[in-house]
């Protein structure tokens, strides 16, 4: 282990997309864990979404990072100093920290990781923290669906959607995804299993969905929050039809007032709910989540793809990947490998 601690710093709050110069890295010798703390080594960190959300200055569902503090993400690390009876050297854990190397933390919000079997160590973040429980229970416990029932996916080939939509397929659902691209609609039908995919950039997804969803929509996942996808849906919901709204990613970047979808009233002539979520609501359930995606990961059944940024220095510039949409499956940057685990 060096003595220095690369990490990137936000030192101003952005306006739209352009925070390439609100994120500064540098370099500060590496903390030293007091009484009951540890010392975590950071191996992969998420890139998700909600990244831009913290940069603002106004709380969100967690407080909005500081200014001159150490940007945040949801890591898998490794312990490499314990002066806590609560971990070891050599503990994998999940845990919300840093844009950097090292970590000093006293252990608040991080839980050992859970077995992923056979999977890749990329799997931790590509399936197993965050993004799959999030579309677990995003779509198991918000919107509940049936066996028969016709569910629709917003960005379904990204790393929350390509799970919910394959979740609903093993739940016995017919399942329309869509997304941007017509490589992701192929991925998503030949390789995912996805009953129909649709193209919002060259589709009229209002017209796509009558083609597709000739019985209705009984639930919807939705992750954009955009007014004519979400307006084509509330159109088409049957009755009793559930939304669980997992992101709202046309708003974050914006800076102005976004349309809203006009068509809510028909929440109420076909008695739908339209609920958001957070998947740290949901804590009970994180567990189960992780031994059905392993079971089902074994069997064949869940498949994922990960989008590795190879060094902790390039995470600004992979964070717009993000946003336009160009990233391939969940968008990890591996920041160091560890010797503890081959």
């Amino acid at each position: 282990m060096g003595n220095m601690n690369r990490q990137w710093r936000l030192t101003k709050r952005p306006v739209g997309e352009d925070f390439d110069d609100c994120l500064v890295f540098g370099e500060e010798p590496i903390g030293t864990p007091g009484d009951d703390e540890i010392l975590v080594k950071n191996l992969h960190i998420s890139l998700d979404p909600a990244n831009r959300v913290w940069m603002n200055e106004g709380d969100s569902y967690k407080a909005a990072i500081p200014l001159g503090g150490v940007m945040e993400a949801f890591c898998v690390s490794i312990v490499a100093e314990s002066k806590s009876p609560d971990f070891i050297v050599g503990d994998v854990l999940y845990g919300f920290g840093h844009w950097e190397d090292y970590t000093v933390t006293d252990g608040a919000g991080w839980e050992p990781a859970p077995d992923i079997g056979a999977a890749p160590f990329s799997a931790h973040l590509g399936v197993f923290s965050v993004v799959g429980p999030t579309a677990y229970v995003g779509l198991l416990d918000v919107c509940d669906p049936q066996p028969g029932e016709t569910v629709v996916v917003t960005t379904a080939a990204g790393a929350v959607g390509s799970l919910v939509g394959q979740i609903a397929k093993i739940k016995g659902c017919r399942v329309v995804g869509i997304t941007g691209s017509d490589e992701k609609c192929t991925w998503m039908t030949q390789e995912l299993g996805y009953d129909a995919a649709i193209n919002y950039k060259t589709e009229s997804v209002f017209k796509a969905l009558l083609k597709h969803c000739p019985d209705g929509i009984d639930c919807h996942f939705e992750q954009v929050g955009d007014a004519k996808v979400l307006d084509a849906v509330l159109t088409q919901l049957n009755q009793y039809g559930r939304i669980s709204l997992c992101g709202w990613i046309s708003g974050y970047n914006a800076t102005a007032p976004i349309a809203g979808p006009s068509g809510l009233a028909n929440l109420v002539m076909k008695r739908g709910k339209m609920q958001g979520f957070i998947v740290l609501d949901f804590p009970e359930r994180i567990a189960q989540s992780h031994t059905d995606m392993r079971q089902w990961i074994e069997d064949g059944k869940l498949k994922y793809r990960v989008d590795v940024v190879d060094d902790l220095s390039g995470a600004v510039e992979a964070l717009h990947t993000l946003y336009a949409g160009t990233n391939k499956g969940k968008l990890i940057v591996k920041v160091q490998d560890d010797p503890l685990l081959g």
